[in-house]
């Protein structure tokens, strides 16, 4: 993949939201909760004013309407500021 984050942005892959509920429900993707938590893909270098946290590699947790989604090679991904970012897993 040829995607770098610019300054303070983070490439994140969101993990697959959950398929069936523990009674082994399917629910529609109509019904499905937006996953809240991904794995850091690739980071910009940070600005003078914040210095960059995260890392490749890195499990987080993001805001519900946080981030721009994008589809690259057939998979989806959000690139977001740091400062979006909830927390680190």
């Amino acid at each position: 993949m040829n995607i770098k984050p610019l300054a303070d942005r983070v490439l994140i892959k969101p993990v697959a939201a959950e398929e069936k509920t523990v009674g082994g429900i399917i629910i529609p993707d109509s019904a499905k909760e937006k996953p809240l938590k991904g794995n850091v893909v690739a980071v910009g270098k940070g600005t003078k004013d914040e210095e960059m946290v995260l890392k490749a590699g890195d499990s987080v947790l993001y805001g519900k309407f946080a981030g721009t989604e994008l589809e690259l090679e057939g998979e989806r991904f959000l690139i977001m500021r740091q400062s979006d970012v909830l927390a680190i897993l």
